[in-house]
């Protein structure tokens, strides 16, 4: 998605200092910045980094008095902070809607079923009889076990691993590397002072 300084100065109710028609596409740290990307600056001591960024855009609060000119474009707002915050919430809202269907590297099994507006990533698996919801974004490299079940709008970002029969409620959000239904500390102590383990049969609701 492509964004004019002019779009996002009317969406803030903020005023334009620059190229009102200049496009960005992305968002960055104003000390990272690059062409086509938007950062904000709003604590002070950030403030030498406005003359050097490489930034397309960047909200500035309304009271900024600048120091020499500067080459990014920029918007002033009541609020740099509130405003950016508010741009990144619409941004990842539209990431999420564009990520719908399922990649043709992904494996779903038979018995499963999914709901409307489902994403399923690239090298996700999903076993036998699983249950998605609507509108749930599931992120490359997932494995979701058999009989599993997962609410409507839920988020299973890269890696996520839900073993069989657990049960994910709505609108939750699992990160990365996290491994749901996997064994508890199990361990039954012996005569000879060992410990042996004790299979796990449960699940994780």
């Amino acid at each position: 998605m492509k964004f004019t300084a002019e779009n996002i100065a009317a969406f803030l109710n903020g005023q334009v200092e620059g190229e009102a028609s200049i496009e960005v596409n992305n968002i960055s740290k104003i000390e990272e910045g690059k062409k086509g990307t938007l950062s904000f600056l709003a604590n002070p001591k950030y403030e030498s980094y406005i003359y050097s960024t490489e930034s397309s855009i960047v909200l500035v609060n309304n009271n900024l008095k600048l120091q020499k000119p500067v080459s990014c474009t920029l918007i002033r707002v009541d609020d740099a902070y509130k405003a950016f915050a508010l741009l990144l919430e619409v941004y990842q809202q539209g990431r999420k809607q564009q990520s719908v269907g399922v990649d043709e590297r992904a494996s779903v099994q038979e018995g499963s079923k999914l709901g409307e507006n489902v994403y399923i990533g690239e090298f996700t698996v999903v076993c036998r009889n699983a249950n998605i919801g609507d509108n749930v974004k599931i992120y490359p490299q997932v494995y979701v076990g058999d009989n599993v079940e997962i609410g409507s709008n839920t988020i299973l970002y890269p890696g996520v691993r839900i073993y069989s029969d657990c049960k994910i409620g709505n609108d939750c959000i699992i990160h990365s590397g996290a491994v749901i239904g996997a064994d508890g500390f199990g361990f039954a102590p012996q005569m000879d002072d060992e410990h042996k383990k004790v299979p796990q049969v449960g699940n994780v609701i």
